[in-house]
């Protein structure tokens, strides 16, 4: 069966990745260990020893996403994701702003990656050179530009790449994680508290910074949906991909978190934030071990920035063929049949950020502000997506316990969890972190009018209803299995 749109509607490849690819390729967009080298430290200022309390209390929200992604997915096959589904099971309006939500989040995580890359890739060689903030601008965009080029050339060759990255990097990750819970704690005891402390947090507005701050460490395992028209068996591949890389990033980020708190006083963390996995690394094996750490950061940054790349020019692709941007953007590359148009303007805004940040003055100072405010953008367009999957299921939700379980109440949860998050760091941030997380998004509303007035058929949907299957036939020839018949009901137990 056709799991992929029929051909003239895409300039994508189809079946270019497997289930396989799909997983590593969610892996990572996450970035273990670019989330935890870079944002350790902040997330430890909030949340002290209960960090891995914050991960795991993300994480079951996040899940919940996850599902909405799954189920969205089956649905509606189409490299905008979020963009596509939630304009179609709620409003144009909405579905607009969340892709484009990821289009100026990706472009702001240009920065708040490239420059890690390339202050990680110079200390290597010397500490010292890693604080040189327009030398690692320099480094940073070099890998920035060949992650590009990787990208331009096409699915395959992307995943490729990752298998090899992604794959080194969990492994050093997995063997010091284990090797440093082994080797016992020296600055504290383990405790099962900071696994599950809801109420160590400093309240409302604490836990909410927590949370945001952990949901930056999961973005970017969605990156698959994007890739949803290039993947075999899209329908089911690319939902289980995102929920697998959901887990297997998890597991990681709470072996790691627990390690450094086991080894590293919270002072230590909080003060040496830029070489905190080296420190655990040295730790662990004394000469080598921090060297071997730096590695796997440098990797798994390089290998986010080519995920991120993919995410925003399949969005951006998506956008221009329904004419909500310039058309120009829906074009693909004759040879490779990737979004060359979207690519190449992507790459040329992102080399003049990186110049421009230089102004905002170190590279933690540039990062933290990126964080937040990325955080905020991620925050409200899962939310979206979380209520799309609710609004987009509604006649199949109370068919089955499994329906109302993983289709309506998980997704739900998750949708309101990211909507209180987004709200609470509307009060708690600061003017830099709330211009650049809302500034940006408010951007979107140019286009979103001037091609809204232009008469753009984005903005006249077919609603998207799962019960109705012709909507999956109609688009994309004969529907899923899961979709027909007395199948419906059953959708959550399909995998």
């Amino acid at each position: 069966m056709s799991t992929t749109p029929p051909a003239g509607r895409s300039g994508l490849r189809s079946n270019v990745l497997g289930t396989f690819d799909t997983i590593v390729m969610a892996v990572a967009g996450s970035a273990p260990a670019y989330s935890l080298a870079a944002t350790t430290a902040t997330l430890a200022g909030a949340a002290g020893l209960y960090s891995p309390a914050a991960l795991l209390w993300c994480a079951i929200p996040m899940l919940g996403i996850a599902w909405a992604f799954n189920y969205l997915g089956r649905i509606d096959v189409n490299a905008g994701a979020s963009y596509s589904w939630v304009g179609r099971a709620l409003h144009p309006s909405l579905g607009f702003m969340s892709g484009w939500a990821l289009v100026v989040s990706a472009t702001l995580f240009m920065v708040a990656g490239s420059l890690p890359a390339g202050a990680y890739t110079l200390s290597l060689f010397s500490p010292g050179l890693a604080d040189n903030t327009a030398l690692a601008t320099a480094v940073g965009a070099g890998w920035f530009l060949v992650m590009a080029g990787l990208v331009l050339m096409g699915a395959r060759i992307t995943a490729h790449a990752q298998w090899v990255m992604t794959g080194i990097e969990i492994a050093i990750l997995i063997v010091f994680g284990v090797a440093a819970l082994l080797h016992g704690g020296s600055a504290a005891v383990f405790s099962w508290s900071w696994l599950w402390g809801f109420g160590h947090f400093g309240g409302v507005g604490g836990f909410a910074a927590s949370a945001l701050i952990a949901a930056f460490y999961f973005w970017g395992w969605d990156v698959t949906a994007n890739l949803s028209e290039e993947t075999s068996n899209s329908r089911r591949n690319a939902g289980l991909g995102g929920l697998l890389g959901v887990i297997t990033a998890f597991a990681i980020f709470e072996t790691v978190t627990i390690s450094v708190n086991l080894i590293m006083s919270q002072d230590d963390i909080r003060a040496n934030s830029g070489t905190l996995l080296s420190d655990l690394g040295e730790a662990v094996w004394p000469g080598w071990g921090g060297k071997v750490l730096v590695v796997a950061v440098v990797l798994s940054t390089i290998a986010t920035l080519e995920t991120t790349l993919i995410q925003v020019s399949r969005s951006l692709f998506a956008m221009g063929r329904d004419r909500t941007v310039p058309a120009v953007f829906g074009r693909s590359h004759l040879r490779w049949q990737t979004p060359w148009v979207a690519l190449a303007v992507v790459t040329v805004v992102s080399l003049l950020l990186f110049v421009g940040s230089n102004a905002l003055g170190s590279v933690n100072t540039i990062l933290t502000a990126a964080v937040n405010a990325i955080g905020l953008q991620i925050a409200f367009y899962y939310a979206l997506a979380g209520l799309a999957v609710v609004v987009a299921y509604r006649r199949l939700l109370f068919k089955s316990v499994s329906n109302a379980v993983f289709i309506g109440l998980w997704p739900l949860i998750g949708a309101l969890f990211m909507a209180f998050v987004f709200v609470q760091a509307l009060f708690d941030f600061t003017a830099l972190q709330l211009a650049l997380g809302l500034g940006t998004l408010a951007v979107g509303l140019v286009p979103m009018g001037w091609y809204w007035a232009k008469g753009s058929s984005y903005y006249r949907p077919a609603r998207l209803d799962a019960a109705d299957a012709d909507d999956v036939e109609a688009r994309y020839g004969d529907s899923e299995p899961t979709l027909a018949g007395s199948d419906r009901t059953g959708l959550a137990t399909d995998l």
